[in-house]
């Protein structure tokens, strides 16, 4: 049985639902679950929006260098790609830094293979 998790992310522009993918990547689900139902992301903004890229969030700074003050390490799986628009992964500066910050990407983006942790999708929304 597939253990499947929902996520929502109100925004001005309306709500963005989450298919995350809780079987292949427990510990990043965790994580993003864990920091969402302490209110963690309240209030926080997309701070990074690029066209035909993606937008990422999850920065208590607003400006892509905060983070929940720990790291954890990557998840990487074999069939979670960068391969459609819509892919939800975490963002980070290299490898293990993982904490709190995410992207949303508008486009595949193949060369994020391996570099960052797919933990989801999007279902429906913006």
């Amino acid at each position: 049985m597939k253990n499947t998790l929902t996520a929502v992310i109100e925004t001005s522009k309306g709500a963005i639902r989450l298919k995350l993918f809780a079987d292949q990547t427990p510990l990043t689900v965790g994580n993003f679950v864990n920091l969402a139902r302490r209110g963690y992301y309240n209030q926080l903004n997309f701070h990074r929006v690029i066209s035909d890229f993606m937008i990422q969030g999850g920065c208590p700074n607003g400006d892509g260098r905060g983070g929940p003050g720990y790291t954890f390490p990557d998840e990487f799986v074999a069939g979670l790609r960068h391969s459609k628009p819509g892919i939800l992964s975490m963002a980070n500066a290299g490898p293990r830094p993982n904490g709190s910050q995410f992207f949303i990407t508008h486009v595949p983006t193949p060369w994020l293979d391996g570099k960052h942790t797919v933990f989801g999708e999007v279902e429906s929304g913006e």
